[in-house]
C-alpha cells in the first residue's frame, strides 16, 4: 500500500491535478555571463545569478577533502560559496575549509564551542561578503572569519540550534535560528540589532532557509509555513503570508517547514514547502499571486518567464511564471530500493541551477544531469563521485558540489 500511496502519479491524482503532458516552449535566458562570485546559497542576497556561463558537458577537474561527510546522525547543509579565487565550504560537523579555485586547500577553522564537544551538532550555512565569511553551525553560534587566514573576529550565541543559512546586506548579518527566530546582527562586530520571530514548529527541517534581503525588506521563512516580510533596518512587520498544504499518501506532507528559500524576481518572491505547494507572491504587499499544487525541496530558479524547481515528488520542472502552470516535468530517481517492502530511503536532488544555456541537478545517487529548458530532454549526465549533498554553485566557469563523502568537487 505504501509503495502505490507514494507514487508520484497518485499523489498528483488525489488532489485533483491530471498528469499533463510536457510541452515544449522556447525560452529565452540571455547571454551566459561569466560570473567570477557565488556568495550566497542563493548566488546574491537579494536574487539568483544571472545565467552564469559552463560548459555544456563539464568533466570533473578536481577533488578536495573538506572535513566529516554525511552519516546516520550528521548531514552537511551548507551549500559552497566562492568569492576572490577561494571556495568555501562547511563539513558536517563545524570545520570551515577555504580552498582555492585550484584545488589546494588554503586553511581549516574548527568552529566548535569551546564549551561543546564534537560530534554535539550538525547543519549550519555559509555567506561571504569583502574579507569576511560568516558562518553559522548546529552548536548555535554565528561566527565572523576571516577569508584569508581562517582567524575568528567575533561569535555570536544564538540561543537556539544555528543550522540557518546567513545571509548579508549592508551593514547587517541577518539568520533564522532554529527555534524560529530571526536574527539581524551587525557585521562589523557581532552585536544584535534586533529580533523578531514567526509562528514556531516543532517540525522543522536541519537548515533553515537563508533569508532574501532588498534595500527596503528582509524576507524570513520559518518551520510554520509563515513567510514574514520586516523592514530591514529595523524588523518592523511589512507583511506575513503563509505557504501550507498537504500531499495525501505521503508522510512528509505533515512537515510544514519552508524548504524552498524566497526568491526574488521583480516584483515577486517565489517560496515554496515540501508538502505540495509553491506560491508567487507580491514583494511589496504579500498578495498571493497564484498557487502550484507542486512543492520545492530548495530554492527555485526564475529564468526567461518561467521557473525551474524539484518538486516535492522528485521531478524537475518547468513552471509559467506568470500563473504557475506546468509546462513540463521530468521525473528523478526516487526510492534507494526498488522492493516496496524496503522502500524507507529516497534519493537527495539539490538544485536546480540554470547554467550555461542548461538545467542542472545535482543527486545522491552519483549523477550530475542536465536538461533542455525548452522541453526538458536529458542533455547529458556527468558522473559524481559519492554522490551530491548540496546544491550545485557556479561561479568563474566552474560547478562546485560537495559530495556526501566530504569531497568538494569541481567540474570544468
Amino acid at each position: 500500500i505504501r509503495s502505490v500511496l507514494q507514487t508520484p502519479e497518485l499523489a498528483t491524482s488525489i488532489e485533483g491535478e491530471a498528469t499533463r503532458e510536457n510541452t515544449s516552449r522556447p525560452i529565452s535566458l540571455g547571454a551566459a555571463t561569466n560570473n567570477a562570485s557565488w556568495t550566497h546559497s542563493t548566488g546574491t542576497p537579494t536574487y539568483r545569478v544571472t545565467h552564469p556561463a559552463l560548459r555544456t558537458t563539464p568533466q570533473l577537474a578536481w577533488s578536495a577533502d573538506i572535513g566529516d561527510g554525511d552519516s546516520r546522525r550528521y548531514r552537511i547543509t551548507a551549500d559552497p560559496v566562492v568569492s576572490d579565487g577561494r571556495v568555501f565550504t562547511l563539513d558536517a560537523g563545524a570545520q570551515v575549509v577555504a580552498t582555492s579555485t585550484s584545488g589546494q586547500t588554503l586553511w581549516t577553522r574548527d568552529l566548535t564551542p569551546t564549551s561543546d564537544r564534537q560530534g554535539q551538532g550538525s547543519g549550519g550555512g555559509l555567506a561571504v561578503e569583502g574579507d569576511t565569511l560568516y558562518v553559522s553551525v548546529g552548536y548555535g553560534v554565528l561566527a565572523a572569519v576571516d577569508v584569508a587566514t581562517g582567524g575568528l573576529r567575533w561569535t555570536q550565541d544564538l540561543d537556539a540550534s544555528g543550522s540557518g543559512t546567513p545571509t548579508v546586506f549592508g551593514d547587517l548579518v541577518y539568520l533564522t535560528a532554529g527555534d524560529d527566530t530571526a536574527w539581524a546582527v551587525e557585521k562589523a562586530s557581532g552585536r544584535v540589532a534586533w529580533q523578531t520571530g514567526g509562528s514556531t514548529s516543532i517540525n522543522n527541517v536541519l537548515g533553515a532557509p537563508a533569508p532574501s534581503v532588498t534595500n527596503e525588506l528582509a524576507l524570513f521563512a520559518y518551520g510554520s509555513g509563515e513567510v514574514q516580510a520586516v523592514f530591514r533596518r529595523g524588523g518592523l512587520d511589512r507583511w506575513s503570508a503563509t505557504v501550507v498544504g498537504k500531499r495525501p499518501g505521503r508522510a512528509l506532507s505533515s512537515i510544514s517547514d519552508v524548504t524552498s528559500a524566497p526568491v526574488i524576481s521583480g516584483d515577486r518572491v517565489f517560496v515554496g514547502n515540501q508538502s505540495g505547494r509553491l506560491a508567487a507572491l507580491s514583494l511589496g504587499s504579500g498578495k498571493r499571486i497564484w498557487t502550484a499544487r507542486n512543492g520545492a525541496v530548495g530554492p527555485v530558479w526564475p529564468a526567461g518567464g518561467s521557473v525551474f524547481v524539484i518538486s516535492d515528488l522528485n521531478e524537475v520542472l518547468r513552471l509559467d511564471a506568470s500563473d504557475g502552470t506546468r509546462i513540463w516535468g521530468v521525473p528523478l530517481p526516487n526510492f534507494v530500493k526498488d522492493k516496496p517492502r524496503r522502500q524507507s530511503e529516497v534519493y537527495a536532488h539539490h538544485g536546480p541551477v540554470v547554467a550555461g544555456g542548461l538545467v542542472w541537478v545535482a543527486s545522491g545517487d552519483g549523477v550530475l544531469r542536465s536538461f533542455d529548458p525548452t522541453d526538458g530532454t536529458l542533455a547529458g549526465v556527468v558522473e559524481i563521485p559519492g554522490g551530491a549533498t548540496t546544491a550545485p554553485v557556479v561561479a568563474g566557469g566552474t560547478l562546485y558540489v560537495v559530495s556526501r563523502k566530504g569531497q568538494l568537487l569541481a567540474f570544468r
